[in-house]
């Protein structure tokens, strides 16, 4: 029953026996392996190792149902977290990585235990012990004395299974100046050599005192509207704070300009691009200006081009919904200064069309704290930092980095918020961070901080339509479970109905869905079609009570109206047919006799109509959470009587399928300009799309309708208030809700002490040595990934079937890539297998002209679209999530979100190949 956990368990045994602890899984062992519990404790008091290895042995012969995953819960209980999230995945990629920094402490513990101690290293490195470490290291200090309690925690980081504790372990090892312990601990030199190999003249030490220490914080937002008579045509001039924000980036270093929303860091951005095409000028400076959103980067651009307008600078911007032919590197060579969304960087990079940032002479990163995992931020940055660590030579350019706030990752304290915050300036290779520290007061009376008011609202009393929607739900429940096992098909819980966790229930029995394989083929195509369109009618109706919970039951009834709606004209099949004439329309007129006030409503009443009567200008952005909700407060408030002058209007992201809504860039520029230069509009309901660097000076509501984030998130959004007297409100009906974000303000406040502290601390927290041991950490772990070897393409012939009924579509080998990113199907009796309506709004991009629409001939599930290139009519462009790929030989079935995970190979198009059909 576990033959493939079993072989897992034993091909990573190595790895388990150094980390585990039997001690800590006695629960586990006296569940399942009580009578040998004794004997592996005994031979733990002899060897931690040999003991762990006896535990794993005994594991292996289990028989018993659910030993494996008691196993997963007992080493999370035991704070295992790394392991535990290796053995769930399988990938032992950051346990493995480890490995050098483990050895290098093993060699050196002789001397290292000599050199620290231990109890003070404990309060930076919490994180890294479990309680009972912590406690066994200070008793042994107390007893036995510093050498012994430095054995025993260097024992436990040797067992470690925390992917950041060696970087831990430096940055306490540098609070706490023990040098000697930190030279020991650099791999890169021998011995104590460490520090004296530094080059320390008096220039590096001055540098290394008055700078390495700050730590910048540039965050973009948006040109303050506000700036009075500073504001010329072209040329701006910078008042005294924006000028000591810029200063350091002036002396050419690199920066992260950390300050409020609406003090003009565009400004600061600008003057420094100015500055720096001066003093580059014989050195053909370049520079690339990044925005993360494609709404921020149109505002952006015109703000680039209107200040050199009146210079001989070139000012060029490309983003991803531009039809842009010519190639990078034509741009790059013929413009000075390059406004980008960081994917077409990137991907011109990848693609070799640049060979590598040393092009350029300054980047700035809008928006900066974005540069953490896999943002392509964070990827450009790797590209920049692989070529500064690998010393290839090549002059490297000038990085600067503008956002309101580094608060980025987890933290409890100020500790774990200084590691962030380095953590985030050694991605963007920084070591001085900037904020305003003498114009503050020059700061204050042009920028405006929104109050801040909560109001906790109650949830709807005993609402039935709650009860009749969960009744319906389990009754698609059972039916579903009459269809097949979906139990087995995911460990989620689902209880909770009307959650984002039952959400992910649904995506995850989808995902099993798809490559769920029977011997009867027609048995599965029925049950994975049946099992696709329950759990589909039941993601509308936990929709429609998330609805119902935050606007009207008749928001609810029309949003799941208007699915029902969609399935109706694209015709039922049989378990649609029992779903929706069955279930749904017997139980809908009873809805509409219970549509009960809501409390959370109410009081957005009461707050919109006092805030309007005290200031009849007041111009409103509410923040929800989804698209459907914004849809549904708007029709709310065209309703209300008492709201209706409002004349509400949306912002949403872009349409993502067929049977979702959004809006295009031009329309939302539309919105926007709307809502900023006329009163056709007094509130914008927005989403996400809006929290993050659009300029909305005239602002001075900002409403948080059960929309929640981290501290940035929380800064951003309430920075979207930038008009003098601006509230911030936030409004819920979940406690915990308004708890999480009192708490986000308290850390923002730790945010800030933990800048201030780094930027004033003598105890080399951010010198280049520090900054560097971060980078070179990253850089071991980009280099591992690298060196494993790329599973190559295989030969194997694929059947790519619907990812929803499993009806054939095409083979792998009638695929072809048309302009490198499109997937076409060469094969025309394609046509014969599924359905085609006109496009909606047909458009062009690269040639390429959207015509018709595709979806599967048996159950209309949604395929891509036809297009039109180079006067060929009729190619069908596929989108790969659609398809399961069953292997013709093995006949096993892959699931693939990205056409760059196929396990096959495809032809580039050529032309030839469809004149010759």
């Amino acid at each position: 029953m576990y033959e493939l956990e079993v072989e897992n368990l034993k091909r990573f045994s190595g790895y388990i026996a150094q980390i585990i602890r039997p001690s800590n899984m006695r629960g586990f062992m006296s569940l399942y392996l009580d009578p040998e519990m004794e004997r592996i404790l005994s031979e733990e008091r002899s060897s931690v190792t040999c003991a762990a290895k006896m535990l794993l042995e005994k594991m292996w012969t289990l028989q018993e149902q659910g030993w494996f995953r008691s196993f997963l819960d007992h080493l999370l209980a035991g704070e295992y977290t790394g392991l535990h999230k290796a053995i769930e995945e399988w990938n032992f990629e950051k346990i493995e990585q480890m490995t050098p920094h483990k050895k290098l402490l093993e060699r050196i513990e002789a001397s290292f235990t000599n050199q620290i101690k231990p109890v003070e290293i404990l309060t930076y490195m919490t994180e890294c012990f479990t309680p009972r470490e912590c406690e066994e290291i200070r008793a042994t200090d107390e007893q036995k004395g510093h050498i012994a309690a430095s054995e025993k925690l260097t024992e436990c980081l040797k067992r470690s299974d925390k992917s950041n504790w060696f970087k831990l372990l430096i940055l306490a090892l540098q609070r706490c100046n023990y040098d000697t312990a930190l030279q020991l601990l650099d791999p890169e030199t021998d011995g104590n050599k460490a520090v004296q190999e530094i080059d320390m003249s008096e220039e590096f030490q001055f540098d290394l005192c008055m700078h390495s220490y700050l730590i910048s914080l540039l965050f973009s937002a948006v040109l303050d509207a506000e700036l009075g008579p500073s504001k010329t045509k072209g040329q701006k001039i910078l008042r005294n704070y924006q000028r000591e924000l810029a200063e350091p980036a002036f002396d050419g270093k690199n920066t992260i300009v950390c300050a409020p929303t609406g003090c003009g860091k565009t400004l600061v951005a600008l003057a420094i691009c100015e500055d720096h095409l001066k003093t580059r000028r014989e050195k053909n400076a370049k520079i690339v200006f990044l925005a993360t959103k494609v709404e921020v980067f149109a505002q952006q651009l015109k703000e680039f081009s209107d200040y050199f307008s009146s210079t001989d600078d070139d000012v060029r911007g490309i983003c991803g919904d531009m039809d842009e032919k010519t190639p990078m590197k034509v741009i790059a060579e013929n413009n000075d200064i390059i406004v980008l969304t960081p994917q077409i960087l990137l991907n011109a990079l990848n693609k070799g069309e640049l060979p590598s940032l040393s092009i350029f002479t300054l980047l700035i990163f809008d928006e900066c704290h974005n540069t953490t995992g896999k943002h392509p931020y964070n990827m450009l940055m790797a590209s920049y930092l692989d070529s500064k660590l690998n010393e290839r030579g090549e002059p490297l350019p000038q990085i600067v980095g503008l956002t309101a706030s580094v608060g980025i990752g987890t933290f409890k304290n100020q500790q774990e918020a200084e590691n962030n915050i380095c953590q985030l300036c050694a991605n963007l290779d920084v070591t001085v961070i900037s904020t305003v520290e003498q114009n503050k007061e020059e700061l204050m009376s042009f920028v405006h901080i929104p109050e801040k008011d909560f109001y906790a609202v109650e949830k709807r009393p005993n609402d039935p339509f709650v009860s009749i929607i969960k009744d319906i739900m389990s009754t698609i429940e059972s039916h579903a479970r009459r269809t097949y096992d979906i139990e087995s098909l995911s460990n989620i819980p689902h209880n909770e109905q009307g959650t984002q966790k039952y959400e992910q229930w649904i995506v995850d029995v989808q995902k099993k869905c798809c490559v769920l394989q029977m011997d009867d083929k027609e048995e599965e195509s029925r049950v994975c079609r049946a099992l696709f369109n329950y759990t589909e009618h039941l993601r509308k109706y936990n929709d429609a009570l998330i609805i119902n919970e935050d606007a009207r039951t008749k928001d609810a009834l029309n949003y799941l109206d208007s699915f029902f709606q969609q399935v109706r004209q694209a015709g039922f099949d049989e378990t649609e047919q029992k779903l929706t004439p069955c279930i749904y329309q017997c139980s809908r007129p009873k809805h509409l006799r219970m549509d009960g006030e809501n409390p959370k409503l109410k009081r957005l009443i009461y707050i919109l109509n006092e805030l309007y009567r005290l200031n009849d200008k007041t111009r409103t952005l509410l923040f929800v959470k989804t698209r459907a909700l914004a849809e549904a407060l708007k029709n709310w408030i065209e309703e209300t009587e008492s709201l209706k002058y409002l004349k509400p209007s949306i912002l949403i992201g872009r349409k993502t399928d067929t049977k979702g809504f959004g809006m295009t860039p031009t329309s939302k520029k539309g919105v926007l300009e709307s809502f900023k230069s006329s009163d056709h509009s007094n509130i914008l309901i927005a989403t996400s799309v809006a929290d993050e660097g659009i300029d909305i000076p005239q602002c001075n509501l900002v409403l948080m309708y059960e929309y929640i984030g981290n501290v940035v998130k929380m800064v951003q959004v309430r920075g979207r208030g930038r008009a003098e007297g601006s509230k911030c409100i936030f409004v819920s009906s979940k406690t915990e809700w308004v708890e999480k974000e009192k708490l986000n303000m308290h850390q923002e406040k730790i945010v800030d002490e933990a800048v201030a502290n780094l930027q004033q601390s003598k105890d080399l927290m951010l010198t280049k040595v520090s900054i560097a041991v971060f980078q070179k950490e990253d850089k071991a772990k980009r280099d591992y990934i690298k060196s494993i070897p790329v599973r190559p393409r295989d030969e194997d012939r694929y059947r790519l079937v619907c990812s929803k009924c499993k009806q054939f579509a095409c083979f792998s080998d009638d695929l072809r890539l048309l302009e490198e990113s499109h997937h076409i199907v060469l094969d025309r009796r394609f046509f014969e297998r599924c359905q085609t309506k006109p496009h909606g709004k047909p458009i062009s991009f690269l040639g390429i002209t959207k015509k018709m629409k595709v979806f599967c001939g048996l159950c209309r599930h949604d395929w891509g679209l036809t297009a039109t290139y180079m006067n060929i009519d009729d190619l069908p462009l596929i989108k790969v999530k659609s398809f399961v790929l069953e292997n013709c030989a093995t006949k096993q079935q892959y699931k693939c979100t990205k056409w760059t995970e196929v396990p096959f190979s495809i032809k580039t198009f050529d032309i030839a190949e469809i004149e010759s059909l």
